[in-house]
């Protein structure tokens, strides 16, 4: 994984592009009519990570490289978009490259900004989505239905159990419902991620507020609650954001935001729980690296083993792989430093079987 890639859907006047724009400081055009985003707006965002800051004290170093998301901004959907009404497939074709799709839904009032569909309603606003989303996917799955079948008709087994899955998939979108509520085999599964439909996605909720209820939409928006109720369902995350008071924060520094999120009783930005469901829905975490030219966070998937991590940093390293050396982030501050940290025995030297944690601060030993 290089980049992890959010894409931000919606429909038209949700609030979309103003947290794109707030998010990403990318300057997109936002405006009060639809379709003004037309070709997704590309926005490389920092993680946020406390611990870069202490190991680059620690170690002096020269830089220091955060991880990154890409969050990708398509087009504000309507319905009739799978059929080519608005942008429609233009709009699907993007949406296809993302590893998690960030659906922003309008959960507040007001007379001055348009609502493509004429009122407030959250769940109407998800089910337009969803449906067009399972309209192009239906078509996806038919295209290759044609294919299988005649081959499953030549008596090819493969082909046979694939046709299978495809139907009970087809049976399922057809329903309105999203792919990834089919109860599929691990060879299901497999077969299935080669069509990498849109409804197969991790999908997480962004319920964007008001702002002045930016610190108390969570619990008191009704609007908020009957998402929540819905992506309970979906085994979604939900974040309540104000893609206003996450517009100010842009254009405040570090300091000053800070100050601005206590005021209005918050204690992380938008942005960082945002980051932070991501990197859950995906199954993520962070190992570290350190030392006087660099420290440096790198994003793998949970379960991932040590020569595998040492291949995000070079594939030389992951062939050449002898043995990680790994001390917890914990252990290393609580320590001072690696040789106090060795001294106590908290450097572990790990094999080709270990399994990466998160915080793990790792040389990796390797021989090409």
């Amino acid at each position: 994984m290089s980049n992890l890639e959010v894409g931000i859907v919606g429909l038209p006047n949700v609030g979309k592009s103003t947290l794109f724009n707030a998010i990403t400081k990318a300057g997109a055009e936002a405006a009060n009519y639809p379709f003004c985003t037309i070709e997704p707006n590309v926005g490389i965002v920092d993680v946020p990570d406390k611990r870069l800051e202490v190991l680059h004290k620690m170690y002096e170093s020269k830089k220091t490289t955060p991880a990154s998301i890409r969050f990708v901004d398509i087009a504000g959907l309507v319905k009739g978009a799978a059929q080519g009404e608005g942008l429609g497939n233009k709009f699907l074709s993007h949406i296809r490259q993302v590893d998690a799709v960030a659906h922003v839904v309008r959960c507040f009032n007001d007379s001055n900004i348009t609502h493509v569909e004429g009122s407030i309603d959250p769940l109407r606003d998800i089910e337009i989505i969803n449906t067009e989303l399972c309209l192009a996917d239906m078509e996806t799955v038919e295209k290759r239905l044609e294919k299988t079948t005649r081959a499953a008709k030549s008596g090819a087994k493969e082909a046979k159990a694939e046709e299978a899955m495809l139907k009970k998939v087809y049976e399922v979108l057809t329903d309105g419902k999203p792919a990834r509520r089919v109860e599929l085999s691990d060879d299901e599964e497999v077969m299935l991620q080669e069509l990498n439909l849109l409804t197969m996605k991790p999908t997480l909720f962004i319920a964007n507020v008001a702002e002045d209820e930016a610190a108390t939409a969570d619990k008191e928006n009704p609007y908020v609650q009957k998402v929540k109720e819905y992506a309970a369902h979906e085994n979604a995350e939900v974040v309540t954001i104000s893609a206003k008071v996450e517009a100010e924060i842009a254009e405040l520094d570090k300091e000053e935001a800070e100050e601005f999120l206590k005021e209005l009783g918050l204690t992380e930005s938008g942005l960082d729980r945002l980051i932070k469901a991501a990197f859950k829905l995906l199954g993520l975490l962070t190992f570290l690296t350190a030392g006087p030219d660099e420290c440096r966070a790198w994003t793998i998937t949970k379960g991932t083993k040590a020569p595998q991590a040492a291949g995000k940093i070079h594939t030389d390293i992951e062939r050449g792989f002898i043995r990680a050396e790994i001390v917890s982030y914990d252990d290393l501050v609580a320590a001072g430093s690696t040789n106090a940290a060795k001294e106590k025995g908290q450097v572990r030297l790990e094999g080709k079987d270990y399994i990466m944690q998160d915080g793990d601060v790792t040389y990796f030993r390797f021989n090409v």
